[in-house]
């Protein structure tokens, strides 16, 4: 049996019940951070992927579990369509000015490299129940969290990663605090929030993300140095 991802063994441990996951940016569906909730657990999922040449796949993996509900749309602030520059796992809305890939990897956005692509607000997907939200959309982040209907017991956000320092994350931390989330753990891109009341943090979980928060300033420090 394949290893469970970290969310999920996490989440499980803290006994967070959950009932609806969704995902924005999946990419590849055995990469979906939320796989496990759909095929361990078999909870209603909501996965949302901009790049029409992913759907079938998608679809594919997960065709036997009917409580998915994929959506082939990009979320940004308004209706309509947005360009993307397609970089693999680093896809990204093209008018960003940071994202990983251009960051991380001095990619230089290129009109040959550009999809058009169908986008909305996240309130039109969000039916509010949503308990376990992961978003990955390298650098739109915000985009979903300011009009999310939902206050997900869990939230996973790509917050950083390398160089990258995601160019809302004044934004999201604000958000993050005023709707009464805590930090929980860090991996080497994303932080995972919990809600007030969902779990006790505990001072493990505090030193563990104190711990984690010194080894990205170090990562960060030495490959700044080295960049220079």
């Amino acid at each position: 049996m394949k290893a469970q991802r970290e969310i999920y063994r996490k989440v499980h441990r803290k006994k967070i019940r959950i009932l609806h996951a969704a995902e924005v940016g999946v990419w590849k569906p055995e990469t979906s951070n939320i796989a496990d909730f759909i095929m361990l657990d078999g909870c209603k999922a909501t996965l949302v992927e901009a790049d029409p040449d992913l759907i079938p796949l998608i679809k594919s993996y997960f065709s036997a579990y009917p409580a998915v509900k994929i959506v082939n749309k990009a979320i940004f602030d308004s209706e309509g369509s947005v360009n993307l520059s397609r970089r693999n796992a680093s896809t990204f809305v093209s008018s960003l000015e940071k994202s990983p890939a251009i960051v991380n990897d001095g990619y230089a956005p290129r009109v040959e490299d550009e999809v058009t692509v169908a986008c909305t607000t996240f309130d039109t997907i969000d039916d509010g129940t949503i308990d376990l939200l992961s978003v990955d959309i390298e650098g739109s982040e915000w985009y979903v969290i300011k009009t999310m209907k939902s206050r997900p017991l869990v939230l996973a956000v790509e917050t950083h990663g390398k160089y990258y320092e995601n160019p809302f994350l004044r934004e999201i931390l604000a958000w993050a605090a005023e709707n009464g989330y805590q930090p929980f753990y860090k991996d080497l891109s994303d932080t995972v929030f919990i809600k007030s009341g969902a779990a006790r943090i505990t001072l493990g979980d505090k030193l563990a993300l104190a711990w984690m928060n010194f080894r990205l300033f170090l990562r960060r420090s030495k490959r700044l140095l080295k960049k220079r």
